[in-house]
Formats: C-alpha cells, structure tokens, sequence
C-alpha cells in the first residue's frame, strides 16, 4: 500500500484533470482547500492501512497534498473530550470539508458544526445515529459511507455459529462511550435470540482495560467473542484483543479484515479500505459544489468471510469443511 512520489507526480500529470475545476478556482484565489479528518486512534501509525486508504482515495483523484489540497489530521485516541476537542479545532480552523472516520467522530463532528460539510466514513447506522434523515435524502451538511445492512449483524453470527458449532456462550465487548455502542448491543441481542444463542456483554474504555474485560469473559466462562461494528476501540486494540483471545481460549470474531488479520478466528464484514478510498470521492464533489444534503449516503456492496485455521487449530475447533469452502480467503 506504498504510495510512491512518482506514481503520485504521474497520478496528477496524467489524471490531475480530475480536481481541475477546483485547482482553477483555487489559482485564482491562490487558496488550497483544507480538509480536515477526524479520525478515532492516536496517530497515523495507529491508524494504519486506514489512513494510507484515505490518502490513496486522494490520490487518485489527482490531489497532492500542498499542492491543490490540504489536511489538518487530528487523533483523538478514543478519548471524548478529545473527540470533543478536537472536532472543535477542525471548526475553528475554517476547514473547507471535514471528515469523520466512525461513529464517534461523526456524531463529535456533527455536534461542532451544522455548517460545514461533513463526509462519515465508517458509521454503522448513520439514520438510528442522527447524521442524517435518510440514507436517499440526508438533508443538513452531513453525508457519507456506511457499513450498515440491516441483516449484517446477523448475518455474522450466524456464519459465526457454523464455523464453531458448539458455540452457544459469547462475549459482546463493548466501549460504553462509543455512540453507536446501544445500536451494536441491541444488534447483537436481537439476533443471538434469533440463533439460540447466549451474549454477555463486557466492557471496555480504553486499550488499557481489555485484559480485565477478557478476564471476566474467561471466569463468565464464555466460548467466544464478537463486538460492535464501527467502534473505535477493537480497531486501535486488534492485536492486543487477538492475543488475549487466543490466551483464553476464546474463538474470535472480528468485523472487519484489518481486525481479523492480527490472528482472529473469522471475519464476515464489508470491505472497509475500500469505503474508506471513496471519502475522497465525496470531498471532491463538493469541492466542485455539490451539496452534502444532495449526494445519498452510500452503503456497502462488496463482503468478505475470512476464516483462519491456524487460529481454529490453536483452539481445538474442527471448522466444517463446507464453511471452508464457502470462505473467500483461508488461512492454513
């Protein structure tokens, strides 16, 4: 995922005609617009694949930074008053667009400014979470990219289930000062009652209090794990969740691929680099004038199952061999 200075000079010579209308507004008023990202960990290093994805979106379209575009990148490391704070800068530093990456971010960007356009990345259900009226008609100054479907949630346990089929006891963690961590935990109810399943719900702050969290799963004794889509926490604590997993014998669940790569059992999401490359897509219309009222809300359309035998070897499951067969990538 590298992005090489010559791909990127080649990008804008060759493809710059992409944010042409905008670079010839900006000459004229010698302005480069400012867009200003929310983002939900600490730094760019902890954001990872996530942040080379958003710069990459940008990239492609033929922006460079300082050249026809700007960032101002603040890390708030799931802290509230951070996320708070933070989005508050952003306001107060005129960006021209602002883009939030997950639900708490979105709901902290919104919260700091009803006049600037606001692009989500990431929000599990940006209707249920107040963003906006409606996926087709948003209205306001917030539109975006979702990974909401209203069957995903269980959709995934019950791939879950068929992977591990004596699963019947599983942990729900979950970080209290997420704003969509109500959604996940009714999501995540409703359909265990669906699948005669029993959930449990433990939680978590911070990095620093998932070994306590996954203690008390261990002595609840519980057989598996899953959490919320879209909050902050299980992305900046993967490997560290992935260890603790293994550590006490808990298959886990992940809900996306860069949660699933660090060693979880499986991984049933949408592809979420992806979604996260089109938030450029949705700046650059409005750079051009579109209005965030006018552009709908964009839900996923391309889902991966990942499983890891490895990891099912490690913990004793005998995965059956037609859910191998039906997983996109395996890992022997």
């Amino acid at each position: 995922m590298a992005i090489h200075i010559g791909r990127r000079e080649f990008i804008v010579t060759v493809g710059g005609g992409a944010a042409w209308p905008f670079v010839a507004r900006a000459q004229q008023s010698s302005r480069v617009p400012r867009v200003g990202v929310l983002w939900h960990a600490g730094s760019a290093e902890e954001e990872g694949p996530y942040f080379k994805a958003l710069i990459e979106g940008f990239v492609v379209l033929g922006y460079v930074e300082g050249r026809n575009v700007s960032f101002e990148h603040r890390f708030p490391n799931e802290i509230p008053e951070r996320f708070e704070s933070m989005a508050a800068e952003l306001v107060s530093s005129n960006v021209d667009v602002l883009i939030s990456l997950g639900g708490s971010a979105s709901s902290y960007a919104k919260k700091a400014s009803l006049t600037i356009p606001i692009v989500f990345v990431l929000v599990a259900d940006p209707v249920a979470s107040k963003l906006v009226d409606s996926f087709a008609r948003p209205g306001g100054n917030v539109t975006g990219l979702s990974t909401f479907t209203s069957d995903l949630t269980g959709r995934r346990l019950q791939i879950f289930k068929e992977v591990t089929p004596r699963l019947s006891r599983i942990g729900h963690l979950v970080n209290p000062n997420a704003p969509v961590a109500g959604l996940n935990i009714e999501l995540v109810r409703a359909a265990a009652v669906e699948l005669g399943l029993i959930v449990q719900t433990f939680e978590a702050r911070s990095v620093g209090e998932l070994t306590g969290a996954f203690e008390a799963m261990a002595a609840a004794k519980m057989q598996g794990v899953t959490y919320g889509a879209n909050e902050g926490l299980p992305y900046q604590g993967r490997e560290i969740i992935a260890k603790l997993a293994l550590a006490h014998r808990l298959a886990l669940c992940a809900v996306s691929r860069e949660t699933f790569e660090p060693g979880a059992l499986m991984s049933y999401a949408p592809d979420q680099l992806a979604i996260i490359r089109r938030a450029a897509v949705y700046v650059d219309k409005i750079l051009k004038g579109s209005k965030p009222s006018e552009l709908p809300v964009e839900g996923p359309t391309k889902f991966e199952f990942l499983l890891n035998l490895k990891t099912a070897k490690a913990l004793g499951i005998d995965v059956p061999p037609i859910m191998i067969g039906r997983a996109d990538e395996v890992i022997e």
